[in-house]
């Protein structure tokens, strides 16, 4: 098995526990603020997004530190990977509620799990065609973009319905 492999499966690993956990942290941090820029303070589906978004970020700093001589492209990689990882989560979740009119918890975490398998089996890809490395400054730009998205839009959220209790 590649190191490139153990890697990706490590990290579908972190991602999946840091960000299920990240999912509790902001209750059981009496609501801190830090913990609110970091962990869904909401229901929203946008703040859900967070429990993908900085786990794979905090991995994506991991595992490019430790790959980039043997993958020059790898970061870059896993921040398209993160990147098309956040964007599933609202199309499956908007997707399957839309068909049955309302939302299930297996099925919100099933579309969080299917994200993670998403992003990194895309960074994986990538990664080995070393087609993102051309991106990489534009990636950047963008994941640096999305973050502060989620903390401005944590407390400041728009009045459309990416922001809203999806439950309620």
């Amino acid at each position: 098995m590649s190191k490139l492999t153990r890697y990706t499966i490590g990290g579908i690993f972190f991602v999946a526990i840091l960000g299920t956990l990240s999912h509790f942290i902001y209750d059981w941090s009496a609501k801190s603020l830090i913990a609110g820029l970091f962990c869904p303070v909401s229901e929203s589906t946008w703040e859900h997004i967070k429990m993908l978004f900085f786990p794979m970020l905090l991995y994506t700093v991991y595992m490019g530190s430790r790959l980039k001589s043997a993958y020059p492209s790898v970061t870059a990689a896993l921040l398209f990977g993160n990147l098309c990882g956040c964007a599933l989560i609202p199309i499956l979740f908007y997707t399957y509620t839309g068909i049955l009119g309302h939302n299930l918890l297996p099925l919100d975490m099933a579309v969080f799990f299917l994200s993670i398998l998403a992003a990194f089996y895309l960074s994986f890809k990538v990664t080995l065609s070393r087609k993102a490395a051309g991106y990489r400054i534009l990636l950047t730009i963008l994941v640096v973009a999305m973050a502060a998205a989620f903390w401005l839009f944590t407390f400041m959220p728009p009045s459309i319905g990416l922001f809203y209790n999806p439950v309620a």
